[in-house]
């Protein structure tokens, strides 16, 4: 069950094609469920107060000695060149018992190439939530050279995703049968089917990760962050958080403003929504992509939009055979295939002839592009990420919308989005349900006063992260804090998307410390 908030960095380089980049809250209007009787509460840990970042950790965490070596290969990823260390940093599984228990947390590291002064760390979340920097920062490691010039660049695997104490909530097998599961239910039958499911996964969950399930919230990551930044001998965390990672960097700064360095959060995920909120904003977002896909290629969106609307209503009737032996294309893979092509304008042309095969009934190709957001590969291995993504997301965001308020909503979303929005309406209920670990908050709390000017950049054209979000952030924020950078452009994130004035603007900030003038824009 796919969430359309990834990594920018995978789309804006074409990655996806090549191959064949938020924590979201409760609702406010969802409140009440609970004491209704409308649906028990989730059993697990209660939700743990914000962690004071006031408090003493034991000088084993925080003047621990890194052990830095050559990088092995993971999974279906070859090790990254010579110019790569990896290490594993300790850090406290509940920061309310800092002298406790451990867990690692897997870093990556090129050391800056000495062409400027160096000015310490810069460290690098790609999104998701779940997404691995260790694999993911020496794929883009040379569009960053001239951030490297001044900086180590870091990055890593926030806890519960891969290398550190990944969440695996099913197995292969079980992935893909779950390919047979209506993500927009028609029938009694088929939403019995898409809940037990969701709540199966959840299930899934509780038993493999167990006491590292209520410690994966955005709120600990953040204090893995600062932990990061005493061990690596900086004063003020200098940071680069692109789609969920804004939220992560968000976070950072209201819990630890005074540290703050240079702070640049691109393709923004908006603070002030909760799980409908966000939902509601996604299904904006890619609609608004698909219009401008559509006007783009000559077509009115609105006759566009039909047309690829009716072509899944066929499918969901009668799958599309592929070439994959034992595989057909259902309306929930193709969807999927539709969405990722939409977080880049790179990958255009790839769902033109994706949509042209699936009219003359051969699903092939939008089977490939939904494998390649799924992170499946050949022999029919699937990534982690999404398992990591659920969990912290689920264990971030409070509200648990239930089945009946997502079906009241469904009119609403496609007034929305006719193409996205029954999905993510079912989304909103389907996601945590049954979670066996409770929510922490209705929406992250990311105000820093007092902070270092923090960069905050929108794109007018972003899917999954809709521009309107960047100057939400920057306004909760606060005043001083938050300054806001538009791009008129399209795809998922800002920089190293083609446009020089973005890429000059950010490195101005983070090389030299230049804040631009608030709500700057730049043209192209």
């Amino acid at each position: 069950m796919p969430r359309f908030v990834r990594s920018a960095a995978l789309a804006t380089a074409g990655v996806l094609v090549a191959g064949l980049a938020v924590g979201c809250g409760g609702s406010s209007d969802d409140k009440g469920d609970e004491a209704d009787g409308k649906r028990p509460a989730p059993t697990g840990a209660d939700p743990a107060p914000r962690p004071d970042p006031s408090s003493t950790l034991p000088a084993s965490v925080t003047t621990q000695k890194l052990d830095w070596g050559r990088c092995e290969a993971s999974g279906s990823d070859p090790a990254p060149g010579d110019e790569w260390q990896c290490t594993t940093l300790k850090v406290p599984l509940d920061y309310g018992k800092p002298d406790g228990e451990t867990i690692g947390i897997a870093l990556i590291r090129a050391k800056s190439t000495g062409k400027g002064d160096r000015i310490g760390s810069l460290l690098f979340n790609f999104g998701g939530p779940g997404g691995s920097g260790v694999s993911m920062l020496p794929s883009f490691g040379d569009s960053y050279g001239k951030l490297r010039e001044r900086y180590d660049l870091v990055s890593f695997d926030p806890r519960g995703v891969a290398a550190s104490e990944g969440v695996r909530c099913r197995g292969d097998k079980e992935t893909q049968a779950a390919e047979n599961t209506d993500l927009t239910p028609d029938t009694p039958a088929e939403e019995r089917a898409y809940f037990k499911d969701a709540a199966d996964f959840g299930a899934g969950c509780a038993r493999a990760a167990k006491k590292l399930l209520p410690h994966v919230s955005t709120a600990e990551a953040a204090r893995d962050m600062d932990v990061m930044r005493q061990v690596l001998g900086d004063k003020k965390l200098h940071y680069f958080g692109i789609s969920y990672g804004t939220e992560l960097g968000g976070t950072y700064a209201h819990l630890f403003p005074k540290k703050v360095g240079r702070l640049t959060l691109d393709a923004v995920v908006d603070p002030t929504s909760g799980t409908v909120g966000h939902a509601e904003n996604q299904a904006r977002g890619f609609q608004r992509a698909l219009d401008n896909y559509l006007k783009a290629n000559g077509q009115d969106p609105k006759t566009g939009t039909k047309k690829i609307v009716d072509l899944l209503r066929r499918i969901d009737a009668e799958p599309l055979r592929t070439d994959t032996p034992g595989r057909k294309l259902s309306e929930s893979l193709a969807t999927t295939g539709i969405t990722v092509t939409l977080y880049s304008k790179q990958t255009w042309p790839a769902l033109t002839n994706a949509l042209e095969d699936a009219e003359k009934g051969d699903g092939t190709a939008l089977l490939q592009l939904a494998d390649a957001y799924n992170e499946r590969d050949a022999s029919g291995r699937y990534s982690t990420q999404s398992h990591s993504q659920r969990a912290i997301s689920c264990r971030d965001g409070k509200e648990r919308p239930t089945p009946e308020q997502a079906k009241a909503r469904l009119d609403r979303f496609r007034e929305i989005s006719p193409l996205f929005g029954t999905f993510m309406a079912w989304d909103t209920a389907g996601w945590c349900h049954d979670w066996p670990v409770a929510g922490l908050h209705d929406s992250p709390e990311v105000s820093a006063p007092g902070a270092a000017p923090v960069l905050v950049v929108g794109n007018t054209g972003d899917p999954a992260t809709p521009y309107e979000g960047a100057r939400k952030m920057a306004d909760e924020l606060g005043k001083g804090v938050g300054v806001h950078l538009t791009w008129k452009g399209e795809g998922h994130g800002a920089y190293g998307n083609g446009s020089d004035c973005v890429d000059g603007t950010i490195e101005d900030y983070l090389l030299d410390g230049k804040v631009p003038q608030d709500n700057k824009v730049c043209e192209s």
